[in-house]
C-alpha cells in the first residue's frame, strides 16, 4: 500500500499541541512560518507565529497580542485593568476587526473606521486626525489595522505612511494580508505590500490567493515571546517544563485552542511541489487575467468601472448596463434599476448553470459585479465567455 495512503489517516486525526504527539508536523510548521516571516522581511525570519482556523481568528490574535504587549495585566485582571482602548481600521476592512473588538471586550463602538480614497485605500491624514481626537476624548489608541488587499476593491493601504504614524504615537501595527499576502511571492507585485516589514503582526492566508485547500491561515508576529506570553496557561498536564526535549516546540500553549488541525501539511507539501517560483507564476497569471478582463471591458459599450484605474489586485469591479439603461439620465430611478441588474444576471447564471460572479453594493454605490480571479487554471477564453454570458443574460433586462 502507498505510504501516502497509510499516512492520510494519521494526518486527519492528528493534533499538534505538543512536539511529542506530532513532531514532524510541528517542525514543518516552524520551518514554514520562519520562511513566511523571511518573506515579510523580518531579519532571519525571527519572531513567532502559528496557523489558525482562518483569517478572522488570525486577526483576533493580533488584537489580543497588542493588548497584552501594552497592558499585560489584562490577562489576569480583565479589561477593568485597562483604560478605554480604541482600535483603528479602514471602512473597507474585513469585518473581523470589528468582531474582534466586540468579542475581546473593547466594544464595537471602540473600533474606529478610517476614511478611504476613491480606490478604497486608507487616508493616512484621517488616521492621524482620529488618533488625536481619540486621545483628546480620554481614550488610549492601541492598534491600527492596515489592509493588504481589501475584500471588495482589492485595495492595499499605504503601509509605510501608516507605519510612520504608528511609530509616532506608539501604536501596534497589524497588516491584514489574508487576501493580498500571497503577493509577497511575486517579484512583480510584492511592492504593493511595501512597508509590511514594519508591521508588528501580519495575517496571511495561503488558502486564498495561493490556492492551498481550506483551512490554512497564519498569524505572524515580529517579536518573539509575546504570543506565548499572551496565551500561555502553563497547564502542567500537557506542557511540562522538564521534558527531555526543547519545550519551545510545544507550540500549543501559544494558541487559544488546545487541539489544532494539521493545517501545515498541505501547505508544506504544495510549497515543496510548486516551489516559490511556482507560486509566483500562479499569482502572476491570476493578476494577468484580471488585467485582461479590465482591459476588455473598461471602454466596452455597456460596461462602467466602479473606480478609475487599473485594479491593484485581481478584484475587477464593474456595472453592466442593459440597453434599457444606457440612455437613461442619472437619477433615483436609474440607480434603482441598476441596483437590480447584477442580482438578476447572477440568478440567471445560476439557473442556467453556466457561471457565477459575486456582486454587492459599497457605500453609496448600488450593486456591482466583483469578479475575482484566484484560479490559475482559468484562461482568457474563460474571461471572454464570462463577458459574453453577462451580455447575453442582461441584454433585455
Amino acid at each position: 500500500m502507498c505510504r501516502a495512503v497509510l499516512l492520510l489517516p494519521l494526518i486527519l486525526i492528528s493534533t499538534k499541541f505538543t512536539y511529542e504527539i506530532a513532531p514532524v508536523f510541528v517542525l514543518m510548521e516552524q520551518l514554514t512560518l520562519k520562511k513566511m516571516r523571511e518573506m515579510v522581511g523580518w531579519p532571519n525570519g525571527e519572531g513567532d507565529g502559528l496557523f489558525s482556523p482562518g483569517g478572522a481568528i488570525s486577526n483576533m490574535y493580533s488584537v489580543m497580542i497588542a493588548r497584552y504587549k501594552y497592558f499585560p495585566e489584562v490577562k489576569a485582571k480583565g479589561m477593568s485593568a485597562a483604560p478605554r482602548l480604541v482600535l483603528f481600521t479602514s471602512e473597507h476592512s474585513h469585518y473581523s476587526i470589528k468582531k474582534a473588538g466586540a468579542a475581546l471586550g473593547f466594544g464595537s463602538e471602540n473600533v474606529i473606521l478610517l476614511s478611504t480614497d476613491e480606490r478604497g485605500r486608507v487616508i493616512p491624514a484621517d488616521l492621524e486626525a482620529k488618533i488625536i481626537d481619540a486621545k483628546q476624548k480620554g481614550c488610549v489608541p492601541l492598534f491600527v489595522n492596515a489592509t493588504g488587499g481589501s475584500t471588495v476593491y482589492g485595495a492595499f493601504d499605504p503601509i509605510n505612511e501608516i507605519a510612520d504614524i504608528c511609530e509616532k504615537y506608539n501604536l501596534w501595527l497589524h497588516v491584514d494580508g489574508a487576501w493580498g499576502g500571497g503577493l509577497l511571492m511575486s517579484r512583480k507585485h510584492r511592492h504593493k505590500l511595501d512597508g509590511i516589514e514594519r508591521a508588528n503582526s501580519v495575517t496571511w492566508n495561503p488558502h486564498k490567493m495561493m490556492g492551498v485547500p481550506l483551512q490554512c491561515s497564519a498569524i505572524l508576529v515580529r517579536e518573539k515571546g509575546v504570543l506565548a506570553g499572551c496565551n500561555s496557561m502553563c497547564a502542567g498536564y500537557l506542557f511540562q517544563p522538564d521534558k527531555q526535549y526543547d519545550v519551545t516546540y510545544d507550540t500549543g500553549d501559544m494558541a487559544i485552542q488546545c487541539g489544532r488541525h494539521v493545517d501545515i501539511f498541505k501547505f508544506w507539501l504544495m510549497w515543496k511541489a510548486k516551489g516559490t517560483i511556482g507560486f509566483e507564476q500562479h499569482i502572476d497569471k491570476c493578476l494577468d487575467l484580471s488585467q485582461y478582463l479590465y482591459n476588455k471591458i473598461k471602454d466596452r459599450e455597456g460596461y462602467q468601472m466602479v473606480f478609475d484605474g487599473v485594479p491593484q489586485h485581481t478584484n475587477v469591479c464593474f456595472w453592466y448596463l442593459p440597453l434599457s439603461l444606457r440612455g437613461m439620465p442619472e437619477g433615483a430611478e436609474r440607480r434603482e434599476k441598476l441596483h437590480r441588474v447584477a442580482p438578476k444576471i447572477k440568478a440567471l447564471m445560476m439557473e442556467s448553470g453556466t457561471t457565477m460572479v459575486g456582486y454587492q453594493p459599497q457605500g453609496q454605490k448600488v450593486n456591482f459585479f466583483r469578479m475575482v480571479v484566484s484560479n490559475p487554471a482559468a484562461t482568457q477564453s474563460d474571461i471572454d465567455f464570462l463577458i459574453d454570458e453577462i451580455e447575453r443574460l442582461g441584454h433585455d433586462l
